[in-house]
């Protein structure tokens, strides 16, 4: 019976997505309301998201390797976010934060070039406060991706140039539910997405902002909704969901 109920509250979701934003309850005392579109997050949701720094696209570097003085040097990244460093060659930078990135040149280093590598990566002070910006805002993608991470937010970023950031999906992925978290001052919004859909055209390619999530495929936070989702693959349009109030 409890099964039954919760599908016919996906049904009613799905109604109230297509005919209106018609507020339905998704589970007992659980308020969820559907919405034409994913709100875009407030300027004080973007400064929360600024508190990590990553690397990205064209970042200005300086790595030291303490007493090796010819693996001293400042670098810049690529457009993919790499760089070429010594005796290591291309370093996937992207999406990583420093102390992330150390580890990683001191774990490519020890025992084969260096034997105890102390690494340190820092970001050289940036011309612009924009500069600084353009390092600290990143989304998050997770599931049926090839590599799930952090990546940043450089420019308009939509759904699928996140996933593509995440070198695709999966063969296992499923394109009919993708699934996008996202807060916007004290509420918590679900927007649910048909990769398929929209690349066929049948709807626009969503904007994505940092500090959103994006799952693809089977995750624990996606079986949270999965009656809505087992309604969706028929979809030609995104649902979107206010899913709670902080």
């Amino acid at each position: 019976m409890n099964k039954i109920l919760s599908c016919s509250a996906a049904l009613l979701l799905l109604a109230g997505c297509v005919k209106g934003a018609a507020p339905v309850a998704s589970a007992p005392g659980t308020p969820v309301t559907a919405l034409a579109t994913l709100p875009p997050p407030e300027a004080s949701d973007v400064i929360r998201s600024t508190r990590l720094a990553f690397v990205g696209p064209f970042t200005e570097l300086r790595i030291e390797v303490f007493g090796v003085p010819e693996m001293q040097r400042d670098v810049m990244t690529d457009g993919e976010g790499n760089f070429s460093f010594p005796l290591i060659g291309t370093v996937a930078a992207a999406g990583k934060t420093p102390v992330a990135l150390a580890e990683q040149i001191r774990s490519q280093l020890v025992g084969k070039y260096v034997r105890d590598p102390q690494v340190t990566v820092n970001f050289k002070a940036p011309t612009s406060a924009s500069a600084l910006a353009f390092q600290s805002m990143a989304v998050s993608v997770d599931g049926e991706v090839k590599r799930s991470g952090s990546y940043p937010v450089a420019g308009r970023m939509t759904l699928m140039r996140a996933v593509a950031l995440a070198g695709g999906i999966t063969e296992y992925a499923k394109l009919d539910d993708v699934v996008v978290f996202r807060n916007v001052g004290t509420k918590q919004y679900v927007g649910i997405y048909n990769l398929g859909a929209i690349r066929r055209g049948n709807y626009a390619d969503p904007e994505i902002f940092p500090n959103d999530v994006v799952i693809v495929g089977d995750s624990p936070q996606r079986r949270l909704f999965k009656d809505i989702l087992a309604t969706t693959p028929a979809l030609l349009s995104p649902l979107i969901l206010l899913a709670r109030e902080f």
